[in-house]
């Protein structure tokens, strides 16, 4: 029934008759079933979750269609997004991938500059709330961006950390510490990836980049830059091809601990464990560069 559903909702998007006849697992992520569905011609990508999830696909598929409209990267087009008695999914175009080398990472970097030109004139958040991970994550707009980064990233996940027994001894001096860190930092609200590590970039099996499960949002640009380098980093060549078309601003190597400790407060907040201790290690070393 699930996969009637699905076909049914294919073939009502795209004006063709479409009836799947073969269903394998792929990788998903930690968070969502993964599925690579076809009718022996055409093949698509299904993501499934829980039915009380399907908020966190509407606002997964408005994502990929704002950073697809912008013709500046490759992102895996979506098709529809629904629920069923006992699901939530979405669909999305099936990408063959491979492995990139030094020019086709050059190439991504290149790209995601082309995609950071992508500004809003709304301020700095986003249409929806939506996703880091199975987070909620807040974009309610701002006009000030050290206003939307301090309550809606730091802030918020602060708060979820201290439900879960965190301790952040030097949180509050580093709260009052922001406006002093981005001082002098001229920000535009760019269309930003949101959640871009290595799990969520590739390429096709013709070298072209690609990005995709993202948590978009008008911020920083930088902030999508900070989390390439926080597991891991991606190659050399990327971070050519990025500053050949838009270029970093004075003093982005002491904001981007700033910006990545958002995302291992989240970790914490997700997992447990180490990441507590990290993000006091992270928040030492931010207050010692002030």
């Amino acid at each position: 029934m699930l996969w009637q559903e699905i076909d049914d909702h294919i073939s009502q998007v795209t004006g063709k008759e479409f009836q799947s006849s073969q269903h394998s697992s792929v990788g998903g992520g930690c968070i969502n079933q993964g599925y690579r569905i076809s009718d022996g011609k055409i093949t698509y990508f299904v993501k499934l979750n829980k039915v009380n999830q399907g908020e966190m696909f509407a606002a997964e598929m408005l994502g990929l269609q704002q950073m697809y409209q912008t013709k500046t990267i490759r992102i895996p087009k979506p098709l529809c997004w629904g629920t069923t008695d006992n699901s939530s999914y979405i669909v999305l175009e099936w990408l063959e991938m491979n492995g990139g080398n030094n020019k086709s990472w050059q190439q991504m970097g290149r790209n995601l500059a082309a995609m950071h030109k992508t500004i809003s004139n709304q301020g700095f958040g986003w249409d929806l709330n939506n996703t880091i991970g199975s987070t909620p994550q807040i974009n309610t707009w701002k006009s000030d961006w050290i206003e939307f980064y301090t309550e809606h990233r730091l802030g918020y996940q602060f708060q979820l950390a201290r439900r879960k027994g965190g301790r952040f001894p030097l949180e509050d001096k580093l709260i009052d510490s922001i406006p002093k860190l981005l001082a002098n930092h001229q920000v535009e609200p760019a269309l930003v990836h949101g959640d871009l590590w290595g799990g969520n970039a590739g390429f096709t099996v013709d070298g072209e980049p690609v990005i995709f499960d993202p948590a978009t949002y008008y911020g920083d640009r930088e902030v999508d830059i900070a989390m390439t380098e926080l597991f891991g980093g991606f190659p050399a060549t990327f971070y050519q091809g990025y500053v050949e078309i838009f270029p970093l601003e004075q003093g982005y190597e002491n904001r981007k601990t700033l910006y990545n400790l958002y995302h291992i407060l989240n970790h914490f907040n997700l997992f447990g464990g180490g990441y507590a201790s990290q993000a006091n290690v992270m928040i030492e070393q931010i207050l010692r560069n002030l």
